[in-house]
């Protein structure tokens, strides 16, 4: 599938947006660990991305994304976490990144949003429906994502935690040694 088709599904096709900062839409609270320690607060877009946002409150619901690492953080650019399979604490990690849930992988949701600083993503394979319980945050703009990942929320608190998840090694596409976690996720609605 060419890139330009994949642009094509988010831009062009009329798709309603919603401003992000004027969303109500559940919060997920994220408890980090490890070098950056405090709280990052998520208002999920349940308007132009209604199925991720409801995978992130399932999957956060049921404790899944609790121990979880941000296996790949490149400086400048994000930090992705939310592999529930192999990005557990606990375990091995050498593997975060290649999992997802036990559920089944979603059905692209692009819209116009675009990726600023703050941004949450949801990360996915080659394919655009791939999506499934991996999700990035922006550390700045990212405007050659826009449209061809699904944008499924902001960061609206917390963005100094962010910024200090413990970054990954360049040479290694940003593979972190020794993770920072999410110790704790919890829903509000």
């Amino acid at each position: 599938m060419s890139r330009a088709w994949v642009l094509g599904l988010g831009l062009g096709l009329g798709l309603a947006v919603a401003p992000l900062a004027a969303l109500a839409g559940p919060r997920l609270t994220i408890e980090v660990d490890g070098q950056a320690q405090g709280t990052i607060v998520i208002e999920l877009d349940d308007v132009n991305a209604p199925n991720h946002a409801a995978r992130m409150v399932a999957l956060a619901e049921a404790g899944a994304y609790d121990g979880v690492v941000f296996h790949r953080v490149i400086e400048g650019f994000m930090a992705q976490t939310g592999d529930v399979e192999f990005g557990r604490r606990d375990g091995d990690v050498a593997m975060a990144g290649r999992g997802g849930s036990d559920m089944p992988d979603l059905r692209a949701e692009f819209s116009e949003a675009p990726f600023e600083a703050g941004t949450v993503g949801m990360a996915r394979g080659e394919s655009p429906d791939s999506a499934n319980s991996q999700f990035f945050i922006m550390f700045a703009p990212a405007p050659h994502l826009n449209g061809l990942y699904t944008v499924v929320g902001q960061v609206v608190d917390g963005m100094d935690v962010v910024n200090a998840i413990r970054l990954g090694d360049g040479g290694r596409n940003g593979m972190v040694a020794e993770p920072d976690w999410m110790a704790r996720v919890t829903v509000a609605r």
